[in-house]
């Protein structure tokens, strides 16, 4: 998601590889410049910077590929399977962190291009995500992470009796059992709108908060023996069986649309959707506002900057990441895009933490998102983190949905998630 995370349908593999040898540096361009390609998804923030940055280099040219958020990721597999193809700067997404992190034998070690001397730049956990063979392989500089907090519609929250300024939102819901009675004080209001879009978006939510996921650090299925994911699951439930969720699919057209003619009056906003709304739904502007997320804290989603060792250009190929993530760069991708730094002395400057969103109601968003990254949970994600969450997601979309009873839909999300390998 733009993120679209992991809702946008992928390409199909013949499509990918057809398109593969196609793709990759293009070496020197017809002027004589070199051309560096940066792969990425969704909306990076990133169109006006690369542009300045062929300014400031004049031997450089560079093209940015956007593609979708599971096409992005399955091409950039299928581009290094094949050993050609890729971009010389590629975007992972924190879902897939851990499947590029085990074949790091495919990216440039960025250690051996200095990189190290950077390190204390970013957050740790964001540096430390992408370190490798022991801490000697770094393949990936941290763009943004996605401090969470939850978007509303204050209109819709007067018209249910409910108090519509962020301060006193945020005190409806300390945690997510406030948040889930609050929506029965909403649904009593009967009006044309759910108080949710989706079980999906609210349990990922739910799950940031948790100290542990899917897997241990030595990549043990956890989600029957730590409470983390179920304790998220079940909250999910409560609010499903209270009748909160709109039942959308996020982000396809359906749920777009709904956004803007207010079906649903809550809904979770890590800080890189917010620039996603505001690409994609023009029409909302000053429809919602932010607030504080129930619990407070956590993250969910955030990418890095990788270097394929195909590339022809490697060091040009990381110096271009390196300028692309570092901390003036992710303040103006912050204010242009909202997608919030991964570097923590942004957290005090005031052009961040004094920022306000005005195509969200002015909302104080570098606030909101700074105090609620600074104190998130360290979470590891597992060797096959992406695919045991794909199916928790569906299951819980069939309980959303009616199609299956929810301990029925868990023990058979326990049982497919036990023969991932």
């Amino acid at each position: 998601m733009n993120r679209v995370r992991r809702f946008v349908a992928a390409l199909t593999g013949a499509a990918l590889l057809a398109g593969a040898a196609a793709c990759g540096s293009a070496g020197a361009s017809g002027d004589g410049r070199i051309t560096l390609t940066v792969d990425d998804f969704g909306n990076f923030g990133y169109k006006t910077l690369l542009r300045e940055y062929e300014a400031a280099h004049p031997g450089i040219r560079v093209v940015e590929r956007v593609s979708d958020f599971v096409a992005h990721h399955e091409q950039l597999a299928q581009r290094l399977d094949a050993g050609t193809g890729a971009g010389d700067v590629v975007a992972v997404e924190e879902g897939y962190v851990v499947q590029f992190r085990n074949r790091s034998a495919d990216f440039v070690n960025l250690l051996d291009l200095g990189a190290g001397q950077r390190k204390d730049a970013w957050l740790a956990w964001k540096w430390e995500t992408m370190l490798t063979d022991g801490g000697r392989t770094q393949i990936g500089l941290g763009t943004d992470v996605g401090g969470l907090a939850m978007c509303y519609r204050p209109d819709l929250f007067k018209a249910a009796g409910l108090p519509a300024d962020r301060g006193s939102v945020a005190k409806l819901w300390p945690d997510w059992p406030a948040y889930i009675a609050a929506g029965r004080r909403f649904q009593k209001a009967d009006l044309p709108a759910q108080w949710t879009d989706s079980a999906i978006n609210v349990y990922n939510q739910i799950l940031a908060q948790q100290t542990t996921g899917y897997f241990d650090r030595d990549d043990n299925l956890t989600i029957t023996t730590e409470p983390g994911v179920r304790t998220a699951w079940d909250q999910t439930v409560d609010m499903i069986k209270a009748g909160e969720s709109a039942k959308y699919v996020p982000f396809n057209p359906q749920w777009l649309a709904a956004l803007q003619s207010g079906r649903f009056a809550t809904l979770t906003c890590p800080a890189w959707v917010l620039g996603w709304i505001k690409q994609n739904a023009p029409a909302s502007r000053g429809l919602w506002d932010v607030t504080a997320v129930p619990g407070g804290a956590g993250n969910w989603g955030g990418s890095w900057l990788a270097v394929p060792k195909q590339s022809a250009h490697p060091r040009e190929a990381y110096e271009l990441a390196a300028w692309l993530t570092a901390p003036e760069q992710q303040r103006r991708v912050f204010i242009e895009t909202g997608n919030l730094p991964s570097v923590p002395k942004l957290y005090a400057d005031p052009a961040v933490t004094s920022f306000r969103n005005p195509f969200f109601s002015d909302a104080p968003v570098g606030r909101i998102f700074t105090s609620a990254v600074a104190s998130k949970p360290v979470q590891y994600l597992g060797r096959h983190n992406a695919a045991v969450r794909g199916i928790i997601e569906r299951k819980l979309s069939e309980v959303e949905i009616g199609k299956l009873v929810p301990e029925q839909a868990w023990q058979e999300a326990v049982t497919e998630a036990r023969q991932v390998r």
